[in-house]
């Protein structure tokens, strides 16, 4: 962990015993490594999207692919085949939100 947020493994033991506190930079680094934000990091939030950070999911609604891959998940001979693939995708696309 220290080589990905450029602080010597010492430095990380002295963070994690709360010993010392990491530089704003290292915070930086640590929320970009981890995709959150520094709200989250910071203890201020409990949603790693945080006060003003947007998460933007990979999944598109009209992406073939994905629905392409939701298709192949599901036998087509089920009787809930159909109501399955559109929970799941329903689901991804609230991850949008």
């Amino acid at each position: 962990m220290g080589e990905i947020v450029g602080a010597k493994q010492s430095s990380i033991n002295r963070y994690e015993q709360d010993q010392t506190s990491p530089s704003y930079e290292i915070l930086v680094r640590y929320a970009d490594f981890f995709d959150v934000s520094l709200d989250y990091i910071l203890g201020r939030t409990d949603d790693p999207q945080g006060k003003l950070y947007e998460c933007k999911t990979k999944f598109e609604e009209s992406d073939p692919e994905m629905e392409k891959f939701v298709e192949m998940c599901f036998d087509p001979k089920s009787p809930m085949n159909d109501r399955l693939k559109k929970t799941l995708l329903a689901m991804l696309r609230e991850g949008k939100k």
